[in-house]
């Protein structure tokens, strides 16, 4: 493995349905309301990193991403890069997943975080009083 570098670069991949289903038990979220540029933003500001780009995908969640988190690593070495995986996540009293992803790096985001990384948009919902209480 190569040497850690000074500054740090980061891509960002956010798993939208995993935060969101995250994010409802933690604070109780009724619609994916966060900005996942803003998240982004605020986890390397947090770590002294910078942000190069943010991935956002959809999917079937997978349970163990730390095999991922294992491939990632080989292919690193064998290209000779100097790689940190980290897992952030919304974490509350309310929530019982109070860890990240195996073999990473875990960074918890608070309520006031989440909050503060919202989209001001509704996207319509306040035309849906059924969603917004």
């Amino acid at each position: 493995m190569s040497a850690e570098p000074a500054a740090k670069r980061v891509v960002a991949f956010v798993d939208g349905q995993n935060l969101f289903y995250a994010a409802k038990k933690a604070f109780g979220s009724q619609h994916p309301d966060y900005d996942v540029r803003k998240l982004s933003e605020w986890v390397c500001r947090s770590r002294g990193w910078s942000l190069s780009s943010v991935r956002f995908y959809t999917g079937v969640p997978d349970q163990d991403f730390s095999e991922v988190a294992d491939e990632v690593r080989l292919i690193a070495a064998e290209q000779g890069r100097w790689i940190k995986i980290a897992s952030a996540f919304p974490s509350s009293p309310a929530s019982r997943d109070s860890r990240g992803i195996n073999k990473t790096d875990w960074i918890k985001i608070d309520r006031g975080t989440y909050e503060a990384c919202s989209d001001p948009r509704d996207y319509g919902l306040s035309a849906r009083p059924e969603t917004r209480k």
